[in-house]
């Protein structure tokens, strides 16, 4: 793995122990080895602050060879892990859910496979090695296990496998793992901060059913029980949670793009034969979308690979290089299909630029939304464009931040909302809410500007196809380039919007000729935000120094405040 991952790892490390998190101690793990009881959901969870035993290495790369079985509804295989050690370590913690069981673990030395002691806790595989590991060397463990796999309950926001049938009755197979982690199918350091270089996938199951996955079909192998082995290869950074398996009886649709990068891109829909016509249709869409990213942000990420489409029996997944597409092929009332469309933009928002830790989820899903209301505008004009927007408002919650500073989980950022909350929609319709304000605040050409330097932030990025264009980036990060382009100080501005959940107040009062406005301060700093006022059909754009502006008005004048909703504020 690149040299920035290993850093982040130590640091994750570092920064939790000062906030006192808890430490997974060197022989801490003593139950025996095997599945364990299933524990309560609530605790399928993923990210989190990064114990020791984990922080302590850097996974390079992950190959998996697995056999399903469909019948049975169970996996079998073994997992190999390469991954060079960062800080003294004497054991190797892997996640891997209780419902399977660890047949053994093993390690790779001049002699061959060597075999290593292991406990399972909580979750967790914990493999012994003979003698402490010291920083820079490397090692490939590999953890032998089978069983079947926990069933999605709600895909993709709780999730698992999704073992379903195809109208015909055949297998209809997907993984989706997001919110509860990949250690719900294979033994992982699952964390978002540390995305393995390469990802090898070797997936066997019966003659007549297709695998699609990430990154390039390598090989597909016959074997004489009736069944094939499909090898598929990525040579990306991945976060583990984007590592993905569909499995049917796919017919495969192929097309090409043309990229800005100037290379041509291969274009794969896997469907269900019954909707290929539909399918076929939304492939060409998935141009029209690509051509919008591209012109607006800079070339497809991974196009030294593929872009994927796979139909799944859910509504929808951003798996790297092979996005889940689960919806009916109806553009509904967006105009667009916004599923695919939002999918897609998770190539740039997630998992070219990602965040490291849960805390800064927003920039996925806040931009990806925002991305939907652009694409809105540039297809049918500004008026869908306040109309996508909104749709979003009557969303928010504003009960928690959008983008809290100390690192967490997924079910802390999405699923823990506060009162009477589900979910966290916040950092997907406030986020965007955000982002439309600060484009009123900056300008267009300044506000777009900083979008594409975030995207790419200089031309080796935007040219590179080997990984390195990659990276993971905070909400600090995006405002250090907002600064930039506005050649401001807009931390007053992160400070309310994402640091702390209440929305200002904007309060007017008329006095004689003059229009007097302010801004409220929840978050302790002045609110600076200009705002539009028409005044008898004129337009004007009033400042808010230290969050307070005045305007003349002429005798009876008819006064509109904000007639465009640019400000997010409190109603």
């Amino acid at each position: 793995m690149t040299n920035r991952t290993a850093r982040y790892a130590a640091w994750l490390y570092l920064s939790m122990v000062g906030l006192g998190g808890a430490v997974f101690l060197a022989g801490a793990c003593t139950s025996t080895p095997g599945p364990e009881a299933a524990p309560p959901r609530a605790i399928l969870d993923s990210g989190g602050p990064l114990p020791y035993a984990q922080a302590a290495y850097n996974v390079y790369h992950y190959a998996l060879a697995l056999a399903i079985d469909a019948d049975e509804q169970t996996i079998d295989g073994h997992a190999d892990i390469h991954a060079g050690i960062t800080h003294p370590l004497d054991q190797f913690v892997l996640d891997l859910d209780t419902t399977f069981a660890v047949a053994a673990v093993e390690w790779k030395r001049a002699g061959g496979w060597q075999p290593l002691s292991h406990t399972r806790r909580h979750g967790q595989v914990a493999a012994a090695f003979p003698q402490m590991q010291q920083p820079g060397d490397t090692v490939q463990v590999r953890v032998h296990y089978s069983g079947a796999p926990r069933e999605a309950p709600n895909p993709p926001w709780d999730g698992g496998f999704t073992w379903a049938e195809t109208p015909e009755g055949a297998p209809w197979i997907a993984t989706s793992v997001q919110t509860n982690g990949a250690d719900l199918w294979w033994p992982v350091k699952d964390h978002p901060s540390d995305k393995p270089d390469s990802v090898a996938l070797d997936i066997r199951v019966s003659d007549g059913l297709t695998v699609a996955s990430n990154g390039v079909l390598e090989s597909t192998r016959s074997h004489a029980d009736g069944t094939q082995t499909f090898r598929w290869v990525t040579r990306q950074p991945i976060a583990p949670y984007n590592v993905a398996l569909n499995i049917a009886p796919y017919e495969v649709l192929e097309d090409q793009f043309e990229s800005i990068g100037g290379t041509t891109v291969p274009l794969y829909f896997y469907t269900l034969p019954e909707r290929a016509p539909e399918a076929a249709q939304l492939l060409q869409q998935a141009q029209e979308h690509l051509d919008f990213y591209e012109r607006t942000l800079g070339p497809y990420p991974f196009r030294a690979e593929k872009y994927g489409i796979a139909h799944t029996p859910f509504l929808g997944m951003e798996h790297q290089t092979i996005i889940a597409y689960g919806d009916e092929f109806l553009d509904g009332t967006h105009g667009f299909d916004w599923i695919h469309h939002h999918e897609l933009g998770h190539e740039w928002w997630g998992n070219m630029v990602a965040a490291a830790d849960w805390r800064d989820f927003w920039i996925h899903e806040g931009f990806g939304t925002y991305m939907q209301a652009l694409y809105a505008e540039a297809t049918r004009g500004a008026a869908a464009y306040r109309s996508e927007l909104s749709g979003y408002r009557g969303q928010l919650r504003n009960q928690r931040p959008v983008a809290p500073r100390s690192p967490h989980s997924t079910a802390d950022i999405y699923f823990r909302a506060g009162p009477g909350s589900a979910s966290n929609h916040d950092i997907y319709y406030k986020g965007a809410w955000v982002l439309h304000t600060l484009r009123w605040i900056m300008g267009d050409a300044a506000f777009f500007d900083a979008l594409r330097s975030f995207a790419y932030p200089n031309e080796a990025h935007r040219t590179a196809t080997d990984g390195s264009q990659s990276r993971f980036v905070t909400t600090d990060d995006f405002l250090t380039v907002a600064n930039a382009h506005a050649d401001a100080d807009l931390s007053w501005f992160f400070e309310t919007y994402l640091r702390q959940p209440t929305l200002p107040t904007l309060s007017t009062e008329q006095e004689g000729g003059t229009l007097t406005l302010h801004w409220d301060q929840p978050a302790g700093v002045p609110v600076e935000v200009p705002v539009e006022v028409e005044v008898n059909g004129e337009r004007r754009r009033v400042a808010m120094d230290q969050g307070t502006g005045s305007l003349t008005l002429p005798p009876e004048a008819d006064v509109t405040i904000d007639p465009d909703r640019w400000l997010l504020r409190r109603r």
